[in-house]
């Protein structure tokens, strides 16, 4: 039996050494790849926040009227006509003529409408045919006065030379006594004659509506065939034919509050903005304050007249009253350019504004103009440029800009 090799038996001291070494640079390696990937994300941190948008307050450039820096209060109110009629008629019948429509132009005295006038006409045919047969009357009293008097005269010659007696002669006295009386009979009966003619004609005029003014028909109510009464008493009949006015006569009413009134006297200027025709403004005047207050609005109606006129200017319209503490000039009433005060900063000892093109806020040069209100006019940008409004001493020309959140 051979013996056994025991040199193979030895033991490797060098193992574990090898083994630690191994474990400790699979640990650093291990770091490495946390660091570099904690550098990276870092890195891209930083990276995201450099490129990130500036959160800015953003306002528009616009346009005002010069007249916005002195005006003491602006009210609400309405176009109305100073001098507008319901017109009808004092006769009752039925309507048979109806000349006009919505916006025709009458003058005063113009036939509007007419009803009908058969009984009236006939009516007015009596009368004068009685004041013709009346002074019929008075031609054949008048030849038989002067026949009286010529037989008086004959008798009075008779009676001179006694050929007649007296009572003959004062029987030719009395006719003509008679026939004188009748005279007089005769002419006042064509005096009653002639007053029921007038009456006659008067009801037939009322028969005729006409325009008590020159101005425009705005309603029409009545109709061709309807029933017109004086005072629409009756059911299914109708007052006022048409509603006219007299454009020239135009005027704003304004209700002003009643702490404000002491603001406004009368002959003041103010300009006038209709909602239907938003790009005109027109001179005003207060014409008068009306000299009661509305004690459930605590308000006085003030009435401004137009100073400019404007023929697309009608009744009813919705308007707004701006009251000016002076007489505005030409320059005052054409649009300028304006932008809010905090748009407008300094760069460099000059004024300049950060107009917002592309999500980049591109620094732009300007000048200043006189302030109107709480806004101040500008040359260099339009109306419409979006603004940086109130922009911090960090923020660079062409730096990336979004609007902020409302807060």
């Amino acid at each position: 039996m051979s013996q056994p090799d025991l040199s193979k038996l030895t033991l490797n001291k060098s193992a574990p050494q090898q083994a630690l070494a191994k474990r400790r640079k699979k640990r650093l390696a291990k770091w490495v790849v946390i660091g570099i990937a904690i550098a990276v994300a870092a890195g891209l941190f930083v990276t995201k926040r450099a490129s990130a948008p500036t959160e800015v307050e953003i306002g528009s450039v616009t346009t005002a009227f010069p007249t916005q820096g002195f005006t003491l209060l602006n009210a609400t109110g309405r176009v109305v006509a100073a001098k507008k009629a319901a017109v009808s008629t004092k006769a009752t019948g039925r309507l048979e003529f109806l000349g006009v429509q919505e916006g025709s132009k009458v003058k005063a005295g113009d036939v509007i409408a007419r009803i009908e006038s058969f009984d009236v006409n006939a009516t007015k045919d009596q009368a004068r045919a009685g004041a013709q047969a009346a002074r019929a009357n008075l031609e054949q009293g008048r030849a038989e006065l002067v026949d009286a008097e010529a037989n008086f005269k004959r008798q009075q010659e008779l009676f001179e030379k006694k050929f007649v007696s007296a009572a003959v002669l004062d029987t030719a006295k009395a006719r003509v006594d008679r026939a004188r009386a009748s005279i007089s009979s005769l002419n006042a009966a064509i005096g009653v004659a002639d007053a029921q003619t007038r009456a006659a004609g008067v009801s037939v005029e009322q028969t005729l509506i006409r325009a008590p003014f020159d101005g425009v028909i705005l309603t029409k109510n009545a109709n061709v065939g309807d029933i017109i009464t004086p005072f629409s008493s009756a059911s299914g009949s109708i007052g006022a034919v048409v509603t006219m006015a007299d454009m020239t006569t135009l005027e704003v009413e304004s209700d002003v509050a009643e702490a404000s009134i002491g603001k406004i006297v009368v002959g003041a200027p103010a300009e006038i903005t209709l909602d239907a025709l938003q790009d005109v403004r027109l001179l005003g005047e207060v014409s008068r304050i009306v000299p009661t207050v509305d004690r459930a609005k605590a308000t006085v109606l003030v009435k401004v007249s137009f100073v400019e006129k404007d023929d697309r200017v009608l009744p009813d319209m919705s308007a707004k009253v701006s009251f000016l503490k002076q007489k505005p000039v030409d320059a005052d009433r054409k649009p300028v350019v304006v932008a809010r005060k905090e748009a407008i900063v300094e760069r460099d000892g000059k004024p300049v504004i950060f107009v917002v093109t592309d999500n980049k806020a591109k620094l732009t040069a300007v000048s200043k103009g006189r302030e109107i209100g709480e806004l101040v006019e500008v040359s260099g940008v339009k109306a419409g440029d979006k603004v940086v409004v109130k922009p911090s001493d960090k923020l660079s020309d062409g730096a990336s800009v979004a609007q902020a959140a409302k807060k």
